[in-house]
């Protein structure tokens, strides 16, 4: 793939990753992306065989970004600090709110896309399920300490991705910041 081309399908992967984080892969249309990315539809399929192909792989993209990012995370710290620490994250209201500053390009790998994308997963091409799958499989074992800890930091995962979908769909106000709370306390 030649230079251009390939910032070429960059821009594009970028914007759909934005898009996605904000309203999920099956909402966009491409014109909406490529616009996103300023480019212009013609050029699409010269990059992507589909909408959807362009959407798992932004969905993997922004996955393989979270992951890599709490790889970052001091391998010294328990397991329970690590998903300690990530609640704290994950859980606040700037992470909730992340998702309402969409002018902000650079924030686009901040936002976790499960909260916009998880409802629309079954009704996707397998390939999002499989994403989704492997996603929990591997950011599981990051938030493990050890394997015996494997099923407590899948319920910590599944509270927290559901505290933030609850907090998003509430909107800033006393309720959701309570939603954010609760389940931050009970990240065990």
């Amino acid at each position: 793939m030649s230079g251009r081309k390939s910032e070429t399908r960059k821009r594009i992967l970028a914007a759909a990753g934005r898009v996605l984080a904000e309203r999920g892969p099956g909402d966009p249309a491409v014109a909406e992306v490529m616009a996103e990315a300023g480019l212009t539809v013609g050029g699409f399929y010269a990059h992507f065989a589909s909408k959807d192909a362009l959407m798992l792989e932004a969905f993997r993209q922004l996955l393989r970004v979270r992951r890599d990012r709490l790889a970052q995370v001091d391998q010294s710290l328990t397991g329970r600090e690590r998903r300690v620490l990530l609640a704290a994250f994950y859980l606040s209201r700037r992470h909730r709110d992340d998702a309402d500053d969409a002018d902000d390009a650079d924030d686009a790998d901040e936002r976790c896309p499960l909260p916009s994308s998880l409802a629309e997963i079954a009704r996707l091409p397998d390939g999002f399920r499989q994403t989704l799958a492997e996603h929990i499989e591997l950011i599981t074992a990051q938030m493990s300490g050890t394997p015996e800890e494997g099923d407590v930091a899948l319920a910590d995962l599944a509270l927290m991705i559901g505290g933030l979908t609850l907090a998003r769909a509430l909107g800033p106000g006393e309720l959701s910041d309570r939603v954010l709370r609760a389940a931050k306390s009970a990240v065990v």
